[in-house]
């Protein structure tokens, strides 16, 4: 939500890492009990440096509940635990409630996906919110044939440019359909033998293929691609044909 955090164990608060705490920061003390020996240091010290402090507490009645300025209450009758002494559900409650805290805090502060994206760069998760559709794309050949180009140039062009498709363009440079490996073996299924040497790529095309800008995320093209059950999307900038982006691309990265 991009607030800076740090954690302190209360003991070692209380043996030298206080200083870490500075004026206009804002402590939330987590415990079960809110009554160990730590916390009952603890506590006076934080009051002493005027900092706001908030109690995530199972014990609503329990000493660092009744010092804080705000309680946030996780109560727990029993814990998963068999016996009924290791913390389970109340880190479990615990762990819940801070969460929800976070995602309150990011959505008052109206934290965006770019803003995750430029402290989160690293991993799938940031790339998922920084890998542009671009960023892929322009590492593939761009396949293209015009319209009355015969079926052994569109073989020779997909198979040269081993993305297992080409887009088909009219003489004005506008995207007319797409030809894929699936398109010919359908093709190839219903015409004659002699019909072959007289087809061309209008003949075999699917028109109003599906794309995506080149701008956009590489992840909204995985969710196309998923969402349709097909390998690849065309690519545009400004309207026109700028190549191809196909799964293979996504896994390499990762994204899928």
């Amino acid at each position: 939500n991009g607030v800076g955090a740090v954690f302190m164990h209360a003991a070692d608060a209380i043996h030298g890492d206080l200083g870490m705490i500075q004026a206009d920061d804002f402590v939330i003390a987590i415990s079960k009990s809110g009554d160990t020996a730590e916390i009952k240091v603890l506590v006076p010290l934080l009051r002493r440096r005027g900092v706001p402090l908030a109690a995530l507490v199972a014990n609503a009645h329990s000493y660092l509940a009744r010092q804080a300025d705000y309680v946030l209450h996780t109560p727990v009758r029993r814990e998963a635990c068999p016996h009924d002494l290791a913390p389970t559900t109340s880190t479990t409650a615990a762990l819940a409630l801070g969460d929800a805290l976070a995602v309150c805090l990011l959505e008052s502060r109206q934290f965006s996906a770019q803003d995750f994206a430029r402290l989160h760069p690293g991993g799938t998760l940031g790339k998922r919110l920084y890998l542009t559709v671009g960023d892929l794309s322009r590492q593939n050949q761009r396949p293209e044939v015009a319209p009355a180009a015969p079926l052994r140039e569109v073989l020779l062009e997909i198979s040269g440019k081993r993305l297992g498709a080409t887009a088909v363009l009219d003489e004005a440079g506008q995207l007319a359909g797409i030809i894929t490996d699936g398109d010919l073996r359908r093709m190839l299924g219903r015409a004659r033998l002699t019909e072959l040497e007289s087809l061309t790529a209008r003949d075999i095309m699917t028109p109003q293929p599906a794309t995506i800008g080149i701008e956009e995320f590489a992840a909204e093209a995985l969710a196309r691609m998923q969402a349709r059950n097909i390998t690849q999307l065309v690519v545009l900038e400004g309207g026109r044909f700028a190549g191809f982006i196909h799964l293979h691309d996504l896994l390499r990265e990762g994204l899928v």
